[in-house]
């Protein structure tokens, strides 16, 4: 099944999703919103589902679906928690400025809260006051929503919590996180408001391509319109997102329309750092990676970060090349 949120006040308005992404149908008879679903999942889910077999039948006609009409699934969600479950990404970042990498990384999650009061428009604009020295930078990720997690929820269990995956650009300001980290308190400020596909999706409707609580497609990012990576989103994904809402869960119970994100998703090349898309590898899912590896090979970065007027587009294809989610597709501008 596949749900968006139109633009509509601050909660959106939820429809329904023709499983091709070219027609939708208002939900507000089942749920106004989609949280408002997701607060009583159980009773939701019988009857959106009913609905979109009948928009995919031909049965219920609809309406043209247009991705820029939505904002984000969740325009606003009581939790956005973001991990790094792709090691590679972090050990190259430390290997850049020369940091051990902890072993702990390897068996623990990084996460951190991120602000989830105002998301951003997945085909709206990043508006940034200022570029310079702030290191404006895409992340492409993938991310679940839960329904309500107990405390101490085990990994095993967590995978059932697991309602709907969606994709993430978690805007990320490279210039602020060191001073951020520097405090010893976390990020803040570097992490402006992210933006998630037009449309999320049941876990079901991937097919063979979600096992394991993990996402088997690549993850399709262009810059200016040229590709910059395709890393597979299930390959070399160290916690799986069961392992991540088990984390976040560890101390406090998640409630219902929790977003947990997977960090920047990367992949390996013959166990070393990836490549370029146009030397052969998959590329990246952020600037950053492909600076950090710049940085390894020849002591200093060439890649710039964003600057305005710059695009960023993040996409997912399934096997027939069909878009799963639609597209994330923002042009950075001043405001």
């Amino acid at each position: 099944m596949k749900l968006a949120s139109l633009k509509n006040g601050r909660d959106g308005k939820l429809i329904v999703v023709s499983r091709d992404l070219t027609r939708m149908t208002e939900a507000a008879a089942i749920a106004p919103t989609l949280q408002a679903a997701l607060d009583d999942w159980n009773g939701s889910l019988p009857r959106l589902r009913g609905l979109y077999e009948s928009l995919n039948s031909g049965a219920v006609a609809g309406s043209p679906f247009v991705e820029a009409d939505c904002a984000s699934p969740l325009p606003r969600a009581f939790q956005w928690a973001d991990g790094s479950a792709y090691v590679n990404h972090v050990e190259l970042v430390r290997r850049a400025r020369g940091a051990e990498m902890p072993a702990s990384f390897w068996t623990d999650p990084l996460m951190y809260q991120g602000g989830s009061d105002s998301f951003l428009e997945p085909r709206g604009d990043i508006v940034m006051p200022q570029t310079e020295g702030w290191g404006v930078d895409f992340e492409a990720e993938v991310a679940v929503i839960t329904d309500d997690v107990p405390m101490a929820v085990t990994a095993g269990d967590a995978g059932n919590h697991i309602k709907l995956v969606m994709l993430v650009n978690d805007v990320s300001l490279r210039g602020l996180i060191p001073g951020e980290l520097g405090k010893g308190f976390g990020f803040f400020q570097s992490k402006p408001s992210s933006a998630f596909s037009p449309v999320c999706v049941t876990p079901d409707e991937l097919g063979s391509a979600w096992q394991d609580n993990k996402l088997h497609h690549p993850l399709v990012s262009h810059l200016n319109g040229s590709m910059f990576g395709k890393p597979d989103a299930g390959v070399d994904m160290t916690f799986d997102f069961g392992q991540l809402i088990a984390h976040a869960a560890k101390s406090r119970p998640l409630g219902a329309g929790a977003v947990i994100g997977s960090g920047t998703v990367s992949n390996k090349l013959d166990d070393g750092p990836g490549k370029p898309v146009v030397e052969g590898g998959v590329g990246y899912s952020c600037i950053a990676e492909i600076r950090m590896i710049e940085t390894i090979e020849s002591g200093a970065p060439t890649t710039p970060f964003m600057d305005f007027g710059d695009q960023v587009r993040i996409e997912m294809f399934d096997q027939d090349g069909a878009s799963i989610f639609g597209a994330i597709d923002q042009t950075l501008v001043k405001g």
